[in-house]
């Protein structure tokens, strides 16, 4: 990550889009996912259809839609969130109870004695999980389909949103190495505010390529190498169940002083196959001079950049026995100011991308015409416009309450 995140700051606020094809004729499926026992919404909870690539993931409001081809109707709907019980539930054939269905998640309960029993050397099962990568997870070049989402909020109001339908390549992870991966942008849309006040702007280097710099397990740049096992502390905490199966839930964090900040974080890894299924892991920020030059690339002379938070979540999904990467997110918290002003503004940029489909054959001469590059802007990328109907059939991350709002308010100005 020390040389894969950076930021650039600029006289001009930027964002992008991605997008992804769909298959017709189509059914949609909408709903929210709840804790059964609090009635609370749950974010983040993964939506799939069983036997297939296809899904998405619960907005901030719990809310979901998902479009899938009509002849997979029996195969019902996969609702899945780590610390709870996952459920495939029947898809009723009448289209009008299609609509607003109400998906409750109990919170696990299995016992999990025997890992508890079992134990083990956390650092040693974190080295035996990396050995297994290449027998885990694709030995295939997979050409997948995701929806990319990056917001930028100056304070508590959003100052830009931006969408996108990508095609990502994926090579083998038969070695720890991602050249040759590629992101393209299918279809995208921005909407950024015209406001003079907010034209201080940012460019995550990672943008749209979230899904190759952030693939932690096939990148071996993004948090360590087996190489660079002996720079962390491994900690075993409780297990919890993924996809209903259980998994060691193994802290790290940095044990020694580098000229380089490293990470903090958890690897969740199936006891049984030892496959990595979800890492979250966060960049130490305490010192800020070099928490800054690893994440900033370059910024306009007299203004002040503090880093205050750098955080991130990838989650892998487990298809005929091998994993491939589902969901990735991060966020970026910082302050600005310029030289001789009393105040300093306080700016949040999430990103997220999840995996929609997957082509099962992809070809090695795919053609990525609009390739996103490390040098390239993606708010250049995309169209400036915004229309209801917009992604059509494309699965995609609904927007919350709260950035629907925001849309609206921005289309306003």
């Amino acid at each position: 990550m020390r040389r894969r995140l950076s930021i650039v700051v600029s006289f001009i606020l930027f964002i992008a889009i991605f997008s992804i094809g769909a298959q017709t004729p189509l059914i949609e499926v909408t709903g929210k996912v709840k804790n059964s026992k609090t009635k609370k919404a749950l974010a983040n909870a993964e939506v799939s259809i069983p036997y297939t690539n296809v899904g998405t993931v619960t907005n901030a409001d719990g809310y979901f839609s998902l479009k899938f081809p009509v002849d997979k109707l029996s195969h019902g709907i996969k609702v899945d969130l780590i610390g709870y019980e996952g459920l495939t539930l029947p898809i009723p054939s009448d289209k009008s109870h299609q609509k607003n269905l109400t998906v409750f998640l109990k919170q696990s309960g299995k016992v999990l004695d025997e890992v508890l029993v079992l134990g083990g050397d956390p650092r040693e099962i974190v080295i035996k999980a990396i050995e297994k990568i290449p027998d885990n997870y694709s030995s295939n070049t997979d050409l997948f389909q995701g929806f990319y989402r990056e917001t930028v909020q100056k304070g508590n109001r959003y100052i830009s949103v931006s969408e996108a339908m990508v095609d990502l390549l994926k090579r083998p992870y038969s070695r720890r190495d991602v050249r040759g991966e590629k992101v393209s942008i299918y279809k995208g849309r921005r909407l950024i505010s015209p406001n003079n006040s907010d034209t201080l702007a940012i460019k995550l280097m990672d943008g749209p390529l979230l899904p190759i710099n952030f693939d932690a397990v096939k990148n071996g740049d993004h948090l360590f190498s087996k190489d660079e096992i002996d720079y962390f502390e491994f900690t075993m905490l409780p297990p919890t169940i993924i996809d209903q199966r259980t998994h060691y839930s193994i802290g790290f964090k940095p044990r020694v002083n580098l000229s380089y900040p490293l990470h903090k974080g958890v690897f969740y890894i199936d006891t049984e196959s030892l496959t990595i299924s979800r890492v979250e892991f966060e960049l130490d920020v305490k010192d800020k001079v070099k928490a800054t030059r690893a994440i900033l690339q370059k910024k306009p002379g007299g203004l002040n950049f503090r880093p205050l938070e750098v955080s991130g979540v990838v989650t892998y999904k487990t298809l005929e026995g091998k994993s491939q990467i589902n969901y990735i997110a991060t966020k970026i918290r910082f302050k600005c100011d310029w030289k001789k002003r009393l105040f300093s503004s306080a700016y949040t940029s999430l990103a997220e991308m999840v995996i929609v489909d997957r082509k099962d054959t992809p070809k090695e001469k795919t053609k990525f015409v609009e390739t996103f590059g490390k040098r390239k802007i993606f708010s250049d990328m995309v169209e400036n416009y915004w229309e209801p109907d917009f992604w059509k059939d494309y699965n995609i991350i609904e927007p919350s309450e709260s950035l629907e709002n925001a849309v609206k308010k921005l289309k306003k100005r």
